[in-house]
């Protein structure tokens, strides 16, 4: 087989991967990487191309990526922050993306997380009750102030 032909079938495999689900860029190269695109030639035509006709679009996929952990998974802006770097999105577009939480409901699943977990939890003390709830809202994510501004107010 050609080159060329090589190259059309991966596109082709690659337009629907993305017409099923969002990918960002480096979820586009991992996959090429393991399709056998190994000449980086190539595998940028085909990243092009997707970018061109907006198979890929790094700013829909923020937003669906940050959506999708906030209201499912139930982490903080720094965790997604996080895990939207760790797939080399552009600050641009996680800053776009992390626009879509809604203030007041990211305060309400805080909340929410902090009087679960409170439910759950076992403390000889209040300080080690504060301890062990900021532990658990700071390993979900959450910006640190945003929890001791809820915990102060549920503990005290």
């Amino acid at each position: 087989m050609s080159d060329k032909v090589d190259r059309e079938e991966l596109l082709k495999k690659a337009m629907k991967a993305c017409s099923g689900r969002e990918y960002c860029i480096s979820d586009i190269r991992s996959m090429l990487d393991r399709w056998g695109a190994v000449d980086e030639n190539t595998r940028e035509h085909i990243i092009n191309r997707l970018l061109k006709e907006k198979f890929i679009d790094e700013q829909r996929y923020s937003r669906a990526f940050v959506l999708d952990h906030f209201r499912h998974s139930h982490w903080g802006r720094v965790k997604i922050t996080m895990g939207l770097r760790n797939k080399k999105v552009a600050p641009e577009a996680i800053a776009s993306g992390l626009e879509a939480i809604d203030d007041e409901e990211y305060m309400d699943l805080l909340r929410k997380t902090i009087e679960d977990q409170r439910k759950k939890i076992r403390a000889k003390n209040r300080y080690d009750l504060k301890g062990k709830l900021l532990r658990h809202a700071l390993g979900r994510g959450f910006e640190s102030d945003l929890v001791y501004r809820v915990i102060n107010s549920l503990v005290d």
